[in-house]
């Protein structure tokens, strides 16, 4: 399961909702890796795998990454191929919490074993009301934010559905709906 959206769009309460309120999906985060060093308690192979930003470049030499992106120099985020197939040997069904890029490039890789949801806020206006809202960020950053959102927004086509999140519920039952439609398509017995 990909999921990808602008920031404000509500991606990340969808997916938490459904993980949280639907266990009978068996629904578990992939687990990154990242050069950056650990902070606070986080462990290796739980929030994620840290790696030196040496030993993140081997594994890109080595074409173990689904997706990977370098942010700042030597600080990298990517998906390790390796990591998400020990999560399916497992039974677990696979979310990815990833930007644009990196979902489209999964789904290029996994094809029909995967499916992409891209989820989209009503409009820019409307996405500019929650930031603002959310009293987080300077009016630069919100700016910078809906610059990257409406540049993200022409990757949605790429995506096997879109979620037009304009009423919450709404979004959330339309989403639960496409997974459980995917897992049936694919035979996985996972919706008592």
């Amino acid at each position: 399961m990909i999921f990808s959206a602008p920031s404000g769009s509500g991606k990340t309460t969808i997916v938490q909702w459904l993980m949280q309120e639907h266990p009978e999906l068996r629904l578990y985060f992939s687990i990154s890796a990242t050069s950056r060093p650990p902070r606070g308690t986080e462990q290796n192979g739980v929030e994620y795998y840290f790696l030196s930003p040496e030993e993140f470049r081997q594994k890109i030499d080595n074409d173990e990454f689904l997706e990977y992106e370098e942010v700042y120099e030597d600080r990298f985020y990517g998906t390790l191929k390796a990591q998400v197939e020990r999560q399916l040997e497992a039974g677990q069904n696979v979310v990815f919490d990833v930007d644009v890029k990196g979902g489209v490039n999964i789904k290029r890789f996994y094809g029909e074993r995967a499916m992409s949801i891209f989820i989209q806020p009503p409009s820019v206006e409307e996405l500019r009301r929650r930031l603002e809202g959310r009293g987080t960020d300077t009016p630069e950053a919100i700016e910078n934010r809906l610059a990257k959102a409406e540049y993200e927004m022409t990757f949605a086509p790429q995506f096997d559905h879109i979620v037009v999140n304009d009423d919450l519920a709404t979004a959330k039952a339309e989403t639960l709906e496409l997974v459980k439609a995917f897992f049936d398509c694919q035979g996985t017995v996972c919706c008592d």
